[in-house]
């Protein structure tokens, strides 16, 4: 009767771990939809040839990852490394150093820098003060490298090698461990004809950094300067109002609502493009409560200005997909709650982004809840978003269980049992995990086969995964229940 008992007991269990396993395996295949799929489907598809080399998408507010592909792929910024420009710019204005009103002075060097026609530049007229909101809007919207130099200069007095190497400290300092800079602005130092100079710095170097690198860099920039955003908001600005060196620009970001793709809620960031580069692009994006940063890199080759395009057909297509997939929500409300089974009580209520219609799983750790996230942080030093709680511990349950296992009597053959079931249990874990295996190893060959795809699952790789899970589940059960 014991035997026949725990036998539907097993069985149970059994039938349960099948569902898991299966409910896991389609979140699974869900969070790996391949792009091109979801953009055709989004309203914005993209070409052949024209898919990104590297993406991302974080909560700007916590730095969760909600979609990744190829983040840690080294890749050149081109343009887009004028965010660390005015990053320090922004910083140094918090020092005290100088303000949105101070000016810069055009020399003639400044004026030579902005003639060279293979520069994305502006006009710079000789002996003209310039203020910095305006060099800030010359560096948002056309891109201008004269003004990017000009500003980083007024940071580091005129020490360009100087303020290349705290672009260098600054990123070390940010955790953008995959990220070198050779120049302040996208563009070699090289292409400038000999008016940048840089002792000690590669003149020919050409930046590097990849798609998480820029999404932690546009975190902390969001973070501290919010204010950023007023230069990059407007599809069409003017510099140097009422004056007679007024400029006005169409944004390169055309995304931005009022522009040739405009997406609802993009308000930033920078774009930037090279021939070592392609097409690359960093969007932010407000919708209710909830913000986003997305960086897309390598659209397209520099050779076809298609990408140009192309770029923000892919960053509304996986934008469109973070939005539509996630919901920004209320999880744990202040109080009482059972959280892995264990009494908490929060001091507030818990909010976070989780996908649309699944439970959200949490963490407990040294007093503070934390939600589960299966792509992570962006950052290791940029914590979870977590909230303070208090555990609730019941002594009289803990003593009371105690007692009833005293009372527990023992078979004379518990000992013969006991290694029969650790024997059972070995086994089935062991096949388990080397049908896990397989599962991943059958996956790695067909993602070099779709070379630049994400990993995908076939009929196989699905059986063998469900087969190891169940395998897993089941030896916990015999552990459990015979």
């Amino acid at each position: 009767m014991f035997i026949k008992k725990n036998f539907w007991k097993a069985t149970t269990a059994f039938l349960l771990a099948a569902c898991i396993s299966l409910g896991y395996f389609t979140q699974t295949s869900y969070a790996e939809e391949d792009l091109m799929e979801f953009a055709k489907k989004s309203g914005y598809p993209i070409k052949e040839g024209y898919r990104p080399k590297a993406s991302i998408v974080i909560d700007a507010d916590s730095g969760q990852i909600l979609w990744e592909e190829q983040p840690d792929l080294s890749w050149s910024p081109a343009s887009i490394a004028k965010v660390m420009t005015m990053y320090l710019a922004l910083e140094a204005i918090e020092q005290g150093k100088f303000n949105l009103d101070t000016t810069v002075t055009a020399t003639e060097k400044y004026v030579n820098i902005s003639q060279i026609y293979a520069l994305s530049n502006n006009k710079i007229a000789l002996g003209v003060d310039y203020p910095v909101r305006d060099l800030f809007s010359m560096v948002a919207v056309p891109s201008s490298n004269v003004a990017t130099l000009m500003l980083a200069n007024l940071v580091s007095d005129n020490d360009e090698a100087g303020f290349i190497r705290k672009m260098n400290e600054k990123a070390a300092e940010l955790g953008m461990t995959n990220t070198t800079y050779f120049n302040c602005s996208g563009a070699q130092i090289s292409a400038f004809g000999g008016f940048y100079q840089a002792p000690g710095i590669d003149p020919d170097g050409d930046n590097k950094s990849t798609a998480r690198d820029l999404a932690i860099l546009t975190y902390h920039l969001i973070k501290k300067y919010p204010d950023v955003l007023q230069f990059t908001n407007k599809p069409v600005v003017t510099t140097m109002e009422n004056t007679p060196y007024a400029e006005t620009f169409e944004t390169y970001n055309y995304s931005l609502p009022g522009a040739k793709y405009g997406y609802e809620g993009v308000d930033g960031l920078k774009t930037g493009s090279s021939p070592t580069g392609g097409f690359n692009y960093i969007a932010t994006a407000k919708k209710g409560d909830a913000r986003l940063i997305e960086v897309v890199l390598g659209v397209g080759d520099w050779s076809d200005q298609e990408g140009e395009y192309e770029r923000h057909l892919a960053g509304n297509a996986i934008l469109d997909h973070a939005f539509s997939t996630y919901e920004y929500k209320k999880l744990l409300s202040k109080g009482s709650n059972t959280i892995n089974q264990k009494e908490v009580t929060l001091e507030q209520d818990f909010y976070g982004f989780v996908k649309k219609d699944t439970e959200p799983n949490f963490t407990l750790a040294d007093g503070k809840l934390s939600l589960k996230n299966e792509h992570g942080q962006v950052s290791p030093k940029i914590p979870a978003r977590s909230v303070q709680y208090q555990e609730s511990n019941s002594k009289e349950t803990d003593g009371s269980s105690t007692k009833l296992e005293g009372k527990k009597t023992v078979p004379s053959s518990s000992t013969k049992k006991e290694g029969h079931n650790y024997l059972v249990t070995g086994v089935l874990t062991i096949l388990g995990l080397l049908l896990l295996i397989l599962s991943k190893v059958f996956r790695k060959r067909i993602a070099g086969v779709r070379r630049g795809s994400r990993k995908m699952s076939t009929p196989t790789t699905r059986l063998l995964f469900i087969l190891g899970i169940l395998f897993i589940l089941s030896a916990v059960s015999v552990f459990i229940f015979l």
